[in-house]
């Protein structure tokens, strides 16, 4: 099973960075290029623990729906995404928060599984892993982005 590891350093506070991190109109933004869009269960705000998002996006050449749970979190130091519907045979996204002295050290463990035996395998490790990372890393970039400016408080404080 492929994994991706990110570890990414934000100058901004635990607390503000783990919202961030479960914005869904954070996400949103972050994947504009992929014309991703909630389309059921959290579409707006912050998910929370049980709660679950239906995910319409336009990847590798077609639309492509993904609904995952939030099925652990432990406020501001980490939680848990995992795929109850989609492409993947599983998924799972674990994301850590650790406070340090001048922000937080944000880790993303990214655990998929793709369907179609021994292709499926080839494909994740000769296409899929590269892609997957680069999405991740898009992400976080934006999650810096906002939480080490003043974007963030469009988000947060509504």
């Amino acid at each position: 099973m492929p994994s991706i590891h990110l570890t990414t350093f934000v100058a901004a506070p635990v607390e503000r960075v783990f919202d961030l991190a479960r914005s869904i109109d954070l996400h949103k933004h972050s994947m504009t290029r992929h014309k991703e869009e909630a389309v059921a269960g959290t579409r707006f705000g912050l998910i929370e623990k049980g709660e679950t998002v239906t995910w319409k996006a336009k990847h590798l050449f077609k639309t492509r729906f993904l609904r995952t749970r939030i099925t652990d979190m432990e406020r501001p130091t980490a939680f848990t995404d995992e795929q109850e519907e989609g492409d993947f045979r599983s998924m799972k996204h674990v994301h850590h928060f650790k406070p340090c002295e001048n922000g937080t050290i944000m880790i993303d463990k990214f655990d998929f599984e793709t369907p179609y035996g021994a292709m499926g395998k080839v494909l994740a490790r000769v296409y899929l892993y590269s892609y997957m990372r680069k999405l991740l890393e898009a992400r976080n970039k934006t999650i810096k982005q906002f939480a080490e400016t003043d974007q963030w408080k469009k988000l947060l404080q509504k």
